[in-house]
């Protein structure tokens, strides 16, 4: 099976290769003058019959839309229309079914060599060489699209299957049988024509952007307070900002934390202003007071030069607004990547995700939970409270304790991966579904934070990958690792138990995000340390509240952002610094400052996905509000009966997976009602 699969690796990589020779970087008309289409049209009526006139047009239609003219003459046009349109039904079937199992194999072997090219810039297996970056940078995917339209294959599923815009899904999808929503997805492959070239200089851009985040650490026992005492542990590295943002959330249980917590969010400060110094960007040769931004020779008095690191997050930020420029020409539907994201990847209005947004930034609720938190803190909040993490019930036990736990109960990354099946039964997992779903997720060492990588051919293994240091896993790798894993099952289910192989996955990442906080939650159930809490539900609700606001703010700042750039498109790097400070310090100031006390903040543009995914991270928001919905929904039922069912729906709409999920559109007010009721309880 193994060679098998390597000669067919082989031979995909070298039919792409033969298929890529380069055409430049030249401008490619698209598209036929409707004169032409009419006459094919009329011809193919007159040769298929009347009753096929609609289907006709729209095939037509969307060939012709797409049709270059180094695809063939006119009338090559005309004739691949006549000889490939599929009138009859038991054709047709045929035709779709040849698509679900030649694209499975196509984009399951590919994805499988794209893993593997990226294997060692994710995974820590030993040192990374330049030919790794050159393997990570290659995008498997560039020529795919070129080569199916090349082939026809492309402009086949066109002319026989209709693109329905996200206005038709919305107002028919729910008449819609399977097999014709699974044509609609067939069709959403084929939208858009990116050429080869195009898409591996994109893809070569987000590599290297992603690259930088991954090595972004910060070696914490290098940093000094200005009494010079060291706060943090020999070999405490941490990455930007999950590492630093979970450091503060680690603190709260300690008496002594909020020294750290301060040294912390002046580190994060420096990152987003650019000052931090270069010789402390995952590096430990060099001691470094974040509060002076001075730096000394390890050990010693001798001070040296505190040059900042060069622009270079906002370098990579700018190269991915480039990257996605170079795609809008091709994109005549959708020609921002802002279009793109909420039109076809979220298929959630921006103006609605907006309006969600701002409800969830301004609900009255807010406040109460603020004065809650100042009580249970015993001071006025600070704007690292954002991450305040006191109504977990982790927060009752210190982070050494958890570390101990979790160290003794998974020293390796294998032993976490030998204990998925128990993990899974303590979730609620059937033996049956637990092993079922463990002989399908396997476990990597990560150089990141994590995440999880699912397969996208049936009989493929899904990737969970984690911080696992030498001395065994921490709980922030655990929880970390949790959160991956709710990614992994709903990766599991939406390929393997799917229908069709065109509706595999959910409608869009804010619900994997969903299902990965759903695990996420349970985190302390798998370690046996629940306790009988009677305002645990209330707490939990409060939590979920509190974080859906921090994020919700950073999603604003990533949306606005992303404007400012499409609005000035010749800024460049050093003035995207200056605006997303000051984007950051517009939002913190109307929708944070009236809650803290605080004005001028810029905290909100320390996420690191903000850098490297390209506005990803609404998804989050609109992710905690499905989950909690989610989590309602779930009370008193079977969380594993209940996952299965949710996500072999497959790749609907949004709004209509809820609706079949849960009995309800996505809505944030069921969580601001919820934190208002656990408000007057905890009072």
């Amino acid at each position: 099976m193994k060679n098998k699969l390597l000669v067919l690796s082989t031979l995909i990589i070298s039919i792409l290769l033969l298929t890529s020779c380069s055409n430049g970087n030249k401008e490619y008309a698209m598209g036929l003058p409707e004169n032409i289409q009419d006459a094919v049209i009329n011809e193919m009526i007159e040769k298929f019959g009347e009753e096929h006139k609609e289907r006709i047009q729209t095939g037509v239609k969307q060939v012709a839309e797409r049709w270059r003219s180094d695809d063939g003459t006119e009338e090559e046009f005309k004739n691949f229309c006549l000889e490939n349109f599929y009138h009859k039904q038991d054709e047709l079937d045929l035709v779709f079914d040849r698509f679900q199992t030649n694209l499975e194999a196509l984009y399951g072997n590919l994805h499988r060599i794209n893993r593997q090219f990226m294997w060692q810039l994710h995974v820590e297996a030993g040192p990374v060489l330049p030919i790794d970056y050159m393997f990570g940078a290659y995008n498997i995917y560039a020529h795919v699209s070129d080569d199916l339209y090349r082939s026809k294959i492309a402009f086949t599923a066109l002319l026989n299957f209709p693109i329905y815009t996200l206005e038709e899904k919305t107002v028919k999808g729910d008449q819609w049988t399977r097999r014709q929503w699974a044509e609609a997805r067939l069709a959403d492959g084929f939208i858009n024509r990116v050429p080869a070239e195009v898409s591996q200089q994109r893809s070569e851009i987000y590599t290297y952007a992603d690259d930088y985040i991954t090595h972004y650490n910060i070696y914490m026992h290098n940093l000094l307070n200005d009494d010079g005492d060291r706060l943090f542990p020999e070999d405490l590295r941490l990455i930007s900002h999950w590492g630093l943002r979970d450091e503060i959330k680690a603190q709260y249980p300690n008496p002594d934390g909020i020294e750290r917590q301060q040294m912390i969010y002046r580190v994060m400060q420096r990152i987003i202003a650019q000052e931090i110094p270069a010789v402390m960007v995952n590096k430990n040769e060099a001691d470094w007071n974040p509060f002076s931004n001075e730096v000394w020779e390890t050990g010693t008095q001798e001070s040296l030069p505190a040059h900042p690191e060069p622009n270079t997050r906002y370098e990579h930020f700018w190269k991915t607004f480039e990257a996605e420029k170079l795609v809008d020409p091709y994109s005549p539907v959708n020609p921002t990547l802002i279009d793109r994201r909420f039109n076809t990847q979220r298929e959630i209005l921006e103006e609605d995700v907006e309006a969600m947004l701002i409800e969830i930034l301004t609900a009255p609720v807010i406040q109460d939970i603020a004065r809650l938190i100042e009580n249970r803190l015993g001071r006025n909040l600070e704007p690292f409270d954002i991450w305040y993490d006191g109504f977990k019930a982790r927060g009752q036990y210190p982070e050494e304790e958890l570390d101990r736990i979790v160290r003794d109960r998974f020293p390796t990354v294998d032993a976490f991966e030998e204990e998925l099946p128990q993990i899974l039964r303590r979730l609620g997992f059937s033996r049956d579904r637990a092993e079922y779903l463990s002989a399908r997720i396997t476990v990597d060492p990560s150089r990141g934070a994590g995440h999880a990588w699912g397969a996208r051919m049936r009989g493929d293994k899904a990737h969970l990958r984690t911080r696992v240091p030498e001395d065994g896993m921490d709980y922030k790798g655990f929880n970390i690792a949790m959160h991956e894993l709710g990614h992994n099952v709903e990766q599991v289910f939406t390929l393997e138990g799917v229908d069709y192989y065109a509706l595999n996955g959910v409608p869009n990442t804010a619900f994997t995000e969903a299902f990965a906080f759903v695990f996420q939650y349970r985190d302390l159930d798998v370690l046996g340390l629940t306790t009988d809490d009677p305002e645990a539900d209330a707490l939990r609700t409060l939590n979920d509240m509190w974080n859906t606001y921090e994020i919700a703010g950073v999603s604003l700042v990533d949306m606005r952002v992303w404007r400012w750039m499409y609005e000035n498109p010749d800024a460049g790097p050093r003035r995207l610094r200056d605006a997303v400070q000051r984007i950051a310090t517009e939002v913190w100031n109307e929708y944070y400052a009236p809650v803290f006390g605080i004005e001028d903040v810029s905290l909100l543009a320390i996420y690191s996905h903000m850098i490297s995914l390209g506005m990803y991270i609404p998804d989050y928001t609109i992710g905690h509000v499905i989950a909690f919905q989610i989590e309602d929904y779930l009370q008193g039922r079977d969380l594993a009966m209940e996952m299965e069912r949710m996500c072999i729906q497959g790749r609907l709409t949004p709004q209509l997976w809820m609706q079949k999920a849960v009995g309800s559109s996505i809505s944030a007010q069921p969580m601001i009602e919820e934190a208002g009721r656990a408000v007057r309880k905890m009072e």
